[in-house]
């Protein structure tokens, strides 16, 4: 008997940069030397707090369900986290805790969204914003941002999108792939379009050039905040992330969280709760090598004739511009590939708006980023060739 597939994910389009990483993976086993730049992975273990945590949370137990929530403490710890780096004061009642922050978006514009409902979205985007909220039934909505300007929301362009189907204004700052961060006058304008603002903080705190991030917090409690351990202390690995929420979605958000996911792994919880205990000073060392490592890629980058518009002041992407060589960046990034040995991020990923970029990740260590612009300057002249 046939099986007949459901045709509402159709619209859901593979993440390429996972594609490329996975291609670079099996040339790896086969004994190629592949450098992956393609991915946000962080180029440090967690802090050791961290892995002792672990380790004593497993010795001791934590291996059943919590509350659906998150636990207490850990919830508790991530409102003063709020307040330390937001400057606003929520309570461990508009916290849950999550797999990952996917899954807290996941729950968020399922919460909001009935079929055919809109959900903005400011591009270039990270790959899997458009395909969540498909995969609940909403509709994309992309708002183009410029590099002419920073990559700063167009609040203009965004009010002009809105209409009476639309749910949310979805934004990352730091963004992905961008490294844009958005100033307090833009956040508080999206604030005041009278829509919810979904914004993806997960790159908050890896910041350089004294930038500072603004959370829509600061100026409604009637948003929703992403934000997560992956990023900022270097456990990808963990899947633990959560949403800051209005006090009136909690009880939804709990009701599809126990469905969905019933909880988080208690001993990852209890590896969250030390990474914000004690890992402000790792944080702080991670900030100082990825800034220099910024510099490296960047003067690397725009040595092979790449144009780099906008040095990002967040996360740990560099979106170049590699038009020149033609508007297919998947087949790019597969070319690069299999004649420099180099892992990157095909701009296509990343909305219509980047086709022909390619983003690089300085998240690796350092001496993985010497090696592939080595290898990428000794492979240049044939990928030029072949791309014209």
């Amino acid at each position: 008997m046939a099986v007949s597939w459901s045709t509402h994910l159709d619209t859901v389009k593979p993440f390429l940069a996972m594609e490329v990483m996975e291609r670079g993976m099996a040339m790896s086993r086969a004994g190629a030397e592949v450098v992956q730049l393609g991915v946000g992975e962080p180029g440090f273990p967690p802090p050791p707090e961290v892995v002792r945590a672990v380790t004593s949370a497993l010795e001791q137990g934590h291996t059943h369900y919590t509350d659906s929530r998150g636990l207490y403490e850990l919830r508790e710890a991530i409102s003063k986290d709020c307040l330390h780096r937001r400057g606003v004061h929520v309570s461990p009642d508009q916290i849950v805790v999550t797999n990952g922050s996917s899954p807290a978006l996941f729950l968020a514009i399922n919460l909001l969204v009935d079929p055919g409902d809109e959900i903005i979205i400011l591009t270039p985007h990270y790959p899997c914003y458009p395909n969540l909220v498909a995969v609940c039934g909403g509709v994309p909505v992309f708002v183009p941002t410029s590099p002419g300007d920073g990559y700063l929301a167009d609040v203009a362009g965004v009010k002009r999108a809105v209409t009476n189907r639309t749910k949310g204004i979805l934004i990352a700052s730091p963004a992905n792939p961008t490294g844009a961060v958005q100033p307090p006058e833009v956040m508080e304008a999206l604030v005041q379009l009278g829509v919810p603002v979904l914004a993806d903080e997960v790159y908050d705190g890896l910041l350089y050039d004294q930038a500072v991030n603004t959370s829509p917090l600061a100026f409604s409690e009637e948003c929703f905040v992403f934000d997560g351990f992956s990023k900022r202390y270097a456990m990808t690995g963990f899947r633990l992330g959560y949403v800051i929420a209005p006090s009136t979605a909690i009880r939804r958000l709990v009701s599809l969280q126990q469905n969905l996911f019933i909880s988080a792994g208690h001993f990852v919880q209890t590896a969250a709760l030390a990474a914000l205990v004690h890992g402000r000073a790792h944080l702080e060392m991670m900030v100082g090598e990825y800034a220099q490592r910024r510099a490296r890629l960047v003067a690397g980058v725009r040595n092979l004739g790449l144009s780099v518009p906008v040095k990002p002041l967040g996360a740990f992407y560099v979106l170049a511009d590699a038009r020149h060589l033609g508007q297919d960046s998947l087949a790019l990034a597969f070319e690069i590939l299999e004649r420099a040995h180099v892992a990157l991020g095909p701009g296509r990923d990343f909305g219509e708006i980047a086709e022909g970029f390619l983003r690089f990740s300085f998240a690796a260590p350092v001496d993985a980023i010497d090696r592939a612009m080595e290898q990428l300057h000794k492979a240049w002249p044939s990928i030029s060739r072949m791309s014209k």
